[in-house]
């Protein structure tokens, strides 16, 4: 794949297609990560005289405009990172995208509009998708791909555009590409991946691929009730995917047979409902209860203590730590600990430690550790997963040709 450096981009319009996927709570920005994480290229952009014309996705509109998924808070905050001003195009491809870009000087900065604002971006018809790319590629020279956290989608900005341009990687996506081959191609072991989040459906393309190659799987988070009950246990009305079961079992022999150690929670915290996440009321029937003594009318919403500390003691020595998915819900204090305690041990492990993105990298920095102390924190966890399953994403693969 070509980078940056092999284009000409002084004078040129170039389309950086970002991912600013960003949480917004009151159209305030409650993680800002991924528009830092991609600032790099495109201050390297303005520097080399480009004019940026940056685009992203942001939430699930149904392609029409929606003003909760407006792009414009993002706007604002890119121009605090770049420490210039970002004009806003009000639309996509439209007359204010047109007139923005055409107002542009070279090292000037412009923010398009939610991509999915349109139809054309995420249509499943190549024609209708390819009708789309060819009125993004009329506002653009060059194309630079850097929105990692979208290349396993099929959609026009990702995987239509860069056919139509002369294009290159960003070097966000170079560096997280370099991290997933360290996990795949050059791993250094004991290898330990910990999987939470709250479905096992979500992991099952992963763990499926990593019994062949990992040391040591690590399960935590609502997933991890399912795998309790797969062995016989009482997990109350704890999140429960029954029709995984025969598969979580099937997972369990494999990994006896490959001599890849499962670990599963020892106890769990537990409590009658699910806690508030806006007011952080405490939990008055908050307890810590064996795994294998979950009441039947109580709720499964942490690691305990003792699988923290188990899960601690399985990452101490690893030589590479991927880790995707949260242990709890961590958004409320009571129900935090089970993922301080992994993202604790992960920093006082000598690895090559790597979070996947999502909700694993937002919990690092609402806990207020120290991003800069982890070997990689992904911007993409959806790709991650998707690139470790084996799977060809498609937009690398848009990017290689």
């Amino acid at each position: 794949m070509k980078t940056i450096e092999d284009l000409q981009v002084a004078g040129q319009r170039v389309f950086v297609r970002a991912d600013l996927n960003v949480p917004l709570s009151g159209g305030e920005i409650t993680d800002d990560g991924r528009i830092r994480a991609v600032a790099p290229t495109i201050a390297k952009l303005v520097q080399a005289g480009a004019k940026v014309v940056v685009a992203s996705h942001l939430g699930r509109p149904k392609g029409e405009p929606d003003p909760q998924f407006s792009l414009a808070p993002v706007a604002v905050r890119l121009g605090e990172i770049l420490g210039a001003p970002v004009a806003f195009a009000t639309d996509t491809v439209g007359e204010s995208a047109k007139a923005t870009v055409a107002a542009l000087a070279d090292g000037e900065v412009t923010l398009l509009e939610n991509l999915r604002f349109n139809a054309g971006e995420t249509a499943k018809d190549d024609a209708e998708r390819g009708a789309f790319a060819d009125e993004l590629a009329a506002l653009a020279d060059v194309y630079v791909g850097d929105g990692f956290g979208a290349v396993h989608r099929k959609h026009a900005s990702v995987y239509d555009l860069p056919a139509r341009l002369p294009h290159a990687v960003g070097d966000l996506i170079a560096t997280e590409v370099g991290v997933l081959k360290r996990l795949t191609d050059e791993v250094a072991r004991p290898y330990v991946v910990v999987l939470g989040g709250s479905k096992v459906s979500d992991k099952v393309g992963v763990i499926d691929n990593l019994l062949g190659k990992a040391d040591r799987i690590l399960i935590g988070g609502g997933m991890a009730f399912t795998f309790l009950a797969a062995q016989g246990h009482e997990v109350g009305t704890s999140l429960l995917q029954k029709d995984q079961i025969p598969t979580v079992l099937e997972y369990l022999e494999r990994a006896k047979a490959n001599g890849v150690e499962f670990v599963i929670p020892v106890d769990a915290v537990v409590s009658g409902g699910f806690p508030d996440l806006k007011t952080k009321a405490p939990v008055e029937d908050r307890r810590v209860v064996d795994a294998d003594k979950i009441p039947a009318d109580t709720l499964g919403l942490d690691i305990g203590p003792k699988s923290g500390e188990l899960f601690a003691s399985k990452i101490a020595d690893a030589g590479t730590v991927f880790w995707n998915g949260p242990m709890g819900v961590f958004e409320h204090p009571a129900f935090a600990d089970g993922t301080k305690a992994v993202a604790g041990a992960l920093l006082d492990s000598d690895a090559f430690t790597v979070v996947g993105g999502g909700d694993s990298a937002a919990a690092v920095r609402i806990l207020g550790f120290d991003e800069t102390e982890f070997g990689h924190i992904s911007t993409g966890g959806g790709a991650s997963l998707e690139y470790l399953e084996g799977k060809t994403l498609p937009g690398l693969a848009a990017l290689e040709g």
